[in-house]
């Protein structure tokens, strides 16, 4: 299976609704590597890496988030994969 990297911004209310924690246990589940963080711009910055159908999904999640997020933008740059992410955390 091919291997890919995203490295996405999600923009709206995004902080302070779990985003990151659900970001990483669905990371987790869909075997997908990478972190995920606040930004002190009031973003969240996730790198996703893994095979495409898992990075995709969880691309598209993002559109969505939690709950209680409100998404207002996803920008989405695809990168060349590392592997050397080492499983999937929330970065601080």
């Amino acid at each position: 299976m091919e291997r890919v990297r995203a490295h996405v911004m999600i923009s709206g209310q995004v902080q302070g609704v779990d985003f990151r924690a659900y970001a990483r246990d669905r990371a987790r589940q869909a075997g997908v590597e990478g972190w995920v963080r606040n930004l002190t711009d009031g973003r969240v910055e996730a790198i996703f890496e893994g095979i495409r159908p898992a990075v995709q999904r969880l691309v598209s999640w993002c559109y969505s988030g939690p709950m209680h997020a409100e998404v207002e933008k996803v920008e989405v740059t695809w990168e060349e994969p590392t592997g050397k992410e080492g499983g999937f955390s929330i970065a601080w």
